[in-house]
C-alpha cells in the first residue's frame, strides 16, 4: 500500500510475548494508512518458557529466541534497535537514549522486568540477574569457560526461591555435572545453594513445594529457606540468622522489578514500579497507552506474573489496540484464575502445578517442551516474503482509518514538495554547528555560499538511494556515510552538503517527524565529520529515499586517485563485504537479526580515520567500495592504472551471515549486473566454486575503502586500521604488471 498516507502511528515498546502477537496479527490483517513502529533493546527476544531449558543444553539459542528483525518486516513495521528512556505524554513521544523521539496514537508497553537488585546493599555490583538475558548470558559463558579452560571447585549460588531460581539452579547444575562427568572430573567440585527469603515456590501447592525440595536435595543442591539476604559483597552472602555463605558466581533471581524510567513518565504504577492498569489493558487514565506482560500489573484482575498471561494477553491487546486506533472503546478481557504451571528440573523432566494438583516426571517435560517448541514455532513462522504473502481479501472493515477512501491526489512536479509549515518547523529543530557556510541551513536563502581553503582544491560527489532499512535515524546516518565515501576516498576533508529526501505519502505531522529523524540522522553523520548541512530538497513519493551532495576539499599534492596504483602494490579492504545479499535476504525475512545489526554498525563507521591512515601510510590509489562491488571498484583501479592484480578470496572479510546467504541463492538486484565482470577473472573456472566468489560481485552500501600502496607500508597500516576499530581490515592482494591488452583479476584460493 505504498501510494496509501500513513494517517496513525501505533508505537510497540518491546518485544514481549504479548507484542509478538500483535506483530503477527498485523501482518496478517494490515490497517491502511497505520505505521506500526518497534522499539526494541534486543533484537532477539527470549521465550522465558525455554531460557533454563537454553542454560541445561537442551535448546540451542535460536530454539528459544525470536528474531524480531524478519517479524517486523513481515508486519511492516519499523524496527528501531534503541532502548526507550522515558515517555512524554502530553506530546504523545517516546523518548529514546542517544537519538531523537518517536511520535505515537497509541502505545503499548511490554518491556518484561528484572530481578530487583536495588533493594540490597552490594547486589546491583556483584550479582548477576536473571533478566535481562543478556547479562546472564554473559555470565554462563564465563562460568563454561571457567569449567572448560580452567576446572577448580565453584560454589553457585543462586538467590530467589521462586520457579525462576529454581529452575536456572538446576539447569546449571545439570549442565556442569555432564560438563565435568564428560572431561572424567569429579561432578561435586561445584556445588549449588539455593537461598529463598520464604519458602521454596511460594504460591504453589504443598505437593510442588515438597516435590522440588526432593529434587533439590536428590541433585546436591542446597536450600537455605526463611533467609532474607542482607548484603552482598565480592565473596560472600549475608543472610538473617544465616551469616556469610561464600559464592564464586551469584545469580539474583529476587522480586522483580520493572524499568527505573517509567517512574518518571506519569504513568500510575505499583509497589514493584509496574505500570498500573485496567481490565482493558489501558494504562490507568490513558485510553491510547497499554501495557502487557510482566511491566503490567492488572489492578481489577490481579494474577500472578506467568508467561502464561502474557501469552494470553496477546489477542485482547491487539483487538483493543485496532480498535482505540479506530477511534471505538476498548473492551474488557478478563484472565483465567487458574493456569497449569511446568516447572522445569535442569534434566528432561518437569513438575506441574495447578491449584491443589501436582504430578512431575519426564512425561511433564514431553509435555512441556511440545508446548513450548509449537508456541515458538507459530511465534516465529515467517513466510517468503519476496514469493509473496497471500493475505485475506480486503473488507471495508479493515479500513478503519478511512486512508483508502479519503486518499487525495498527489501532484508531480513542485506540487509534491514537503510543504512549507512542515519543512520550516523541521529546519527549525536541526541544530548544525557553525562551519564555513557563507549563506547556509538557517539563511534560508536559494542556495547556499561556501568558501573553499585556501590552497585547496574541491571535491564534489552525490549519491541517492531508497531506503533498506526502515530505521529512518539510521538510515539517515548511513546515507551520509555513504556519500562521504567518495571524499574521503579522495584524500579530501568533507566541506558541506546538501540533502535530497523522498517522503511517503502521509499525514503533515507524520512527514514532519519522518523528516526530522532522516535529517537528523544525516546531520549527526556531517557534523561528526566536520560538515556542514547547507539545506537541499524534498519531495513526496511512494517510498522513503535520501541523498546528498557532498562537497570536500584537498590538498592537490595529496590527493588519491584511481589511477595511482603502482606494481608490487599490496591491496588493502578496511570493510568486510555483503551489505548486498544481507539486505536481500532482510527484504525475504530470511536474515537474522543479529546480521543485520552487526552489518548496520559496520555501514554507520566512518571512512574517514582509515583514509587519513592511509594517506600517513604513502598509499598509492584508493576507491571506496560501493555499488559495483569488491571486483568492479577494483577493476576501474586497475583500468585507470593499467595494471593486473591477484586477489587471495580467503582473506576477503565477510559480514556475518553473508556467505550463508549467498549459498541460499540470495543476491542483490543489482549482482547480476556486476557478475558480468567475471570476464576480467582469469582463472574463473576453478576461482567460482569457492564459496566467497559470489562476495566480489556484491554491492555495497556506506562500504569499505579499497587503498593501494607500498608492500613495505601494508602490515603497519593494516594493525593501525585494527586498532582504529576497523577490525576485519585485511590485506586481500597485491598489484601486478599488466600481462595482457586489457587488465585481468586471478583469484587465489585455498578452498
Amino acid at each position: 500500500m505504498r501510494d496509501t498516507p500513513v494517517i496513525k502511528d501505533l508505537v510497540l515498546i518491546g518485544g514481549g510475548h504479548a507484542h509478538v502477537h500483535v506483530l503477527r496479527s498485523f501482518a496478517m490483517r494490515p490497517v491502511p494508512g497505520l505505521r506500526i513502529t518497534l522499539i526494541a533493546r534486543d533484537i532477539d527476544t527470549p521465550y522465558s518458557g525455554m531460557l533454563p531449558g537454553f542454560i541445561a543444553g537442551h535448546y540451542t539459542h535460536d530454539q528459544c529466541h525470536i528474531d524480531l528483525q524478519p517479524l517486523a518486516r513481515f508486519a511492516n513495521a519499523r524496527l528501531i534497535h534503541a532502548e526507550a528512556s522515558g515517555i512524554d505524554i502530553s506530546e504523545r513521544r517516546v523518548i529514546l537514549r542517544g537519538r531523537p523521539d518517536f511520535r505515537f496514537d497509541a502505545l503499548s508497553i511490554d518491556i518484561g522486568s528484572t530481578p530487583d537488585l536495588a533493594s540490597v546493599p552490594g547486589a546491583a555490583q556483584y550479582a548477576t540477574a536473571l533478566k535481562p538475558v543478556d547479562s546472564l548470558a554473559r555470565r554462563w559463558s564465563v562460568i563454561l569457560d571457567e569449567i572448560r579452560h580452567n576446572p577448580r571447585p565453584l560454589h553457585i549460588v543462586v538467590a530467589g526461591g521462586g520457579a525462576a531460581g529454581a529452575e536456572i539452579a538446576l539447569a546449571i547444575q545439570h549442565n556442569l555435572r555432564g560438563m565435568l562427568s564428560a572431561r572424567g572430573l569429579d561432578p561435586d567440585m561445584v556445588r549449588f545453594t539455593l537461598i529463598t527469603r520464604g519458602i521454596i515456590l511460594a504460591g504453589h501447592n504443598s505437593n510442588v513445594q515438597r516435590k522440588m525440595r526432593t529434587v533439590l536435595g536428590e541433585r546436591g543442591v542446597t536450600l537455605i529457606e526463611n533467609a532474607t539476604v542482607t548484603s552482598v559483597d565480592a565473596t560472600h552472602v549475608q543472610a538473617e540468622g544465616l551469616g556469610a555463605v561464600a559464592y564464586d558466581h551469584l545469580i539474583w533471581g529476587t522480586d522483580a522489578r520493572a524499568a527505573a524510567w517509567l517512574s518518571e513518565t506519569g504513568l500510575e504504577l505499583d509497589s514493584f514500579g509496574c505500570i498500573k492498569i485496567d481490565a482493558c489493558l489501558n494504562a490507568l487514565g490513558h485510553a491510547n497507552i497499554f501495557a502487557a506482560g510482566d511491566c503490567a500489573s492488572n489492578v481489577v484482575h490481579p494474577r500472578p506474573k506467568a508467561g502464561v498471561f502474557a501469552v494470553r494477553q496477546g489477542p485482547p491487546l491487539t483487538g483493543n489496540l485496532r480498535r482505540v486506533l479506530a477511534g471505538e472503546a476498548a473492551k474488557p478481557f478478563v484472565p483465567q484464575r487458574e493456569f497449569l504451571s511446568l516447572i522445569s528440573t535442569g534434566d528432561k523432566g518437569a513438575i506441574a502445578s495447578r491449584s491443589w494438583w501436582s504430578a512431575s516426571g519426564a512425561w511433564v517435560w514431553r509435555i512441556k517442551d511440545h508446548i513450548d517448541r509449537t508456541w515458538m514455532d507459530k511465534a516465529k513462522a515467517v513466510p517468503d516474503m519476496m514469493g509473496g504473502v497471500e493475505m485475506p481479501a480486503q473488507r471495508a472493515a479493515d479500513d478503519p482509518l478511512g486512508a483508502l477512501q479519503s486518499t487525495p491526489m498527489r501532484c508531480g512536479g513542485c506540487g509534491a514538495k514537503v510543504g512549507a509549515s512542515a519543512l520550516a518547523r523541521v529546519l527549525d529543530r536541526l541544530t548544525p554547528k557553525g562551519g564555513n557556510a557563507l549563506m547556509g541551513l538557517k539563511s534560508r536563502d536559494d542556495a547556499a555560499l561556501i568558501e573553499v581553503p585556501d590552497g585547496k582544491q574541491l571535491v564534489q560527489s552525490v549519491d541517492f538511494f531508497r531506503a533498506f532499512i526502515s530505521d529512518p535515524y539510521v538510515f539517515g546516518r548511513i546515507a551520509a556515510n555513504h556519500a562521504l565515501g567518495d571524499v574521503y576516498a579522495m584524500g579530501a576533508v568533507p566541506l558541506s552538503a546538501l540533502a535530497i529526501a523522498t517522503m511517503p505519502y502521509a499525514a503533515e505531522d507524520k512527514v514532519e517527524d519522518e523528516l526530522y529523524q532522516l535529517l537528523r540522522g544525516g546531520l549527526d553523520v556531517l557534523q561528526e565529520a566536520g560538515a556542514e548541512l547547507f539545506g537541499g530538497h524534498s519531495g513526496e513519493g511512494a517510498e522513503l529515499a535520501l541523498g546528498f551532495a557532498v562537497n570536500g576539499a584537498a590538498d592537490p599534492a595529496r590527493i588519491l586517485r584511481k589511477s595511482g596504483c603502482k606494481a608490487g602494490d599490496y591491496l588493502i579492504l578496511t570493510k568486510p563485504l555483503g551489505t548486498g545479499t544481507l539486505f536481500a535476504a532482510d527484504m525475504r525475512a530470511k536474515a537474522k537479526g543479529t546480521w543485520i545489526i552487526e552489518a548496520l554498525k559496520v555501514m554507520q563507521q566512518t571512512n574517514a580515520a582509515a583514509a587519513r591512515a592511509a594517506l600517513e601510510h604513502q598509499a598509492s590509489a584508493a576507491t571506496d567500495v560501493t555499488g559495483f562491488g569488491l571486483a568492479g571498484h577494483l577493476y576501474e583501479m586497475l583500468s585507470a592504472s593499467q595494471l593486473d592484480a591477484h586477489i587471495d578470496l580467503d582473506a576477503v572479510p565477510a559480514l556475518a551471515g553473508a556467505l550463508q546467504t549467498l549459498a541460499a541463492g540470495i543476491s542483490s538486484s543489482l549482482a547480476p549486473d556486476n557478475l558480468r565482470l567475471r570476464r576480467a577473472i582469469t582463472n574463473l573456472e576453478s576461482a567460482q566454486t569457492n564459496p566467497a566468489f559470489a562476495l566480489l560481485f556484491d554491492p555495497q552500501t556506506a562500504g569499505g575503502l579499497l587503498i593501494s600502496l607500498p608492500a613495505s607500508h601494508a602490515t603497519s597500516l593494516v594493525a593501525q586500521l585494527q586498532a582504529l576499530g576497523y577490525v576485519h581490515a585485511a590485506v586481500i592482494g597485491e598489484v601486478i604488471a599488466l600481462r595482457a591488452d586489457a587488465p585481468a583479476i586471478s583469484l587465489r584460493t585455498a578452498k
